[in-house]
């Protein structure tokens, strides 16, 4: 028996591969199925079936295009009803795997489809759970993603999550290994571990969810606090795991075309795109196509472009590095953004050689910033990052207007006067700069280094307070 946990960090989510006895099984493909399809090659498997634990929400995934590939049913647990074919499995449905037996166990709660995959080794002992969005390393799935496909509110959603949990997963044997579909940095939970695998024993000793004194009130109120509204994407990403999508490969074709500077500017033009540039927050400060979005491949991209852009049937054109082309059109659909027209031929350099229009962002070290604050009281500096990290520790004059909501702080900038921006880094920083200047808000200084370079420069920040106590 094979087990090998395919993850990917930019959206925090891992897909598996089963194999046995030359006999294979996919749980939560990604939109690209090359890399398992290869896998399977690899061992002289044959994929047998794929597997869904539910409708997923933050990425697309790869289970139609799979199945035409391979020829291997999909598999969705109880309750779900896909507009294509697929196996709707009885709770408890076993399914042979080469020697190895993958057991149907219902956990609706995070949706009301929702499904844990329990597999058995060749001597029948239980050896795994793949427990999707059910249940994560140190938190469960959030219970209101689903509300209004159930027709259920998140506290009824989350009294349902407290059974499946307690019914099904929690009576499993200690040494079960837990595989979960997404870790630390996925908006399907809010306090997941960094670790992507573990013991179903430790998960019950250390995951606040699991306490088995914990009463359902308990739960339905602490599972339920704090929940930030879920990305615009997520219903549209639903969508598409539901109903269908394009295949990838067409997607790529279409994305990958070449435009010289000049035809990409009619493109940009004549559809309306979004021109999204994927280059390094760097080089797109010192020249950038004007009114152009950056949000860099080389961080979380998928997920702040589902978060920022939102409408996936939105047409974008590209600015990105030389041969990154496939790849950002390949991450775009991973979250359901299959609209790319094209790229610029040349990247960013062809466009200045073509003498056309470009802007720029200003920067200021922190040191620089450190004199000017000496000498202007009245100084703006905003923080783009998180609540959560703001109130850990933050620069005393600063204020917080959070990148994920920015568009609701636009009055809260200064119209004349100059202002300072900054994120953790650099990276969020600059995406909030790009926001601001294609919205006619030129008068913004982006901090070098972000808070990082700010402490390191002496700048008077607040007391810091854990993040786990807040």
């Amino acid at each position: 028996m094979t087990i090998e946990q395919i993850y990917t960090g930019c959206l925090a989510q891992g897909a598996y591969y089963i194999e046995s006895k030359g006999e294979a099984a996919i749980i939560d493909p990604l939109r690209e199925v090359g890399p398992y399809i290869k896998r399977a090659r690899q061992d002289r498997a044959e994929i047998k079936y794929i597997f869904e634990t539910h409708f997923h929400a933050d990425f697309v995934s790869g289970h139609l295009t799979l199945a035409r590939k391979t020829g291997a049913p999909i598999v969705f647990g109880p309750l779900a009803n896909p507009d294509f074919d697929a196996i709707i499995a009885k709770d408890g449905q076993e399914f042979k795997v080469g020697d190895v037996t993958i057991v149907t166990l219902h956990t609706p709660g995070h949706t009301m489809e929702s499904t844990t995959y329990l597999l058995r080794d060749e001597e029948g002992k239980d050896h795994a759970i793949f427990s999707g969005d059910t249940l994560f390393l140190g938190d469960v799935g959030r219970p209101d993603l689903a509300q209004k496909a159930a027709d259920m509110t998140q506290e009824q959603l989350a009294s349902t999550l407290f059974d499946s949990l307690r019914e099904k997963i929690m009576p499993l044997d200690d040494e079960i290994i837990v595989y979960p579909a997404h870790g630390a940095g996925s908006a399907c939970g809010k306090n997941m571990s960094k670790e992507t695998v573990d013991t179903l024993g430790n998960q019950k000793r250390t995951t606040y969810a699991l306490r088995p004194d914990m009463t359902r009130e308990e739960f339905v109120a602490e599972v339920t606090e704090g929940l930030l509204p879920p990305p615009t994407y997520f219903p549209l990403n639903v969508k598409m795991n539901k109903e269908g999508y394009e295949d990838i490969d067409l997607v790529l074709k279409r994305g990958t075309q070449a435009l010289s500077p000049d035809a990409f500017e009619v493109a940009a033009n004549e559809t309306g795109a979004l021109i999204l540039d994927v280059r390094n927050e760097d080089d797109f400060a010192k020249g950038h196509i004007p009114r152009s979005i950056f949000i860099g491949l080389d961080g979380s991209f998928a997920p702040w472009v589902g978060a920022l852009v939102g409408d996936t049937a939105q047409p974008i054109l590209l600015v990105v590095p030389e041969g990154r082309e496939e790849e950002a059109v390949t991450r775009l659909s991973r979250v359901g953004f299959d609209n790319t027209l094209g790229y610029l031929k040349g990247g960013f350099q062809a466009w200045r050689n073509a003498s056309k229009e470009y802007d720029t962002v200003s920067p200021v070290t922190p040191e620089k910033l450190k004199e000017l604050m000496a000498s202007d009281k009245e100084m703006k500096v905003f923080d783009v990052r998180k609540e959560s990290e703001y109130l850990s520790e933050h620069l005393l004059e600063a204020e917080n207007t959070p990148l994920d909501y920015l568009n609701d702080y636009l009055a809260t900038f200064p119209k004349g006067a100059i202002f300072y921006m900054h994120c953790a880094g650099g990276y969020r920083s600059m995406i909030a700069a790009s926001i601001l200047k294609s919205r006619g808000i030129h008068n913004l200084v982006d901090i070098s280094g972000g808070f990082k370079a700010i402490k390191e420069a002496g700048l008077p920040v607040s007391e810091y307070v854990c993040p786990s106590t807040l």
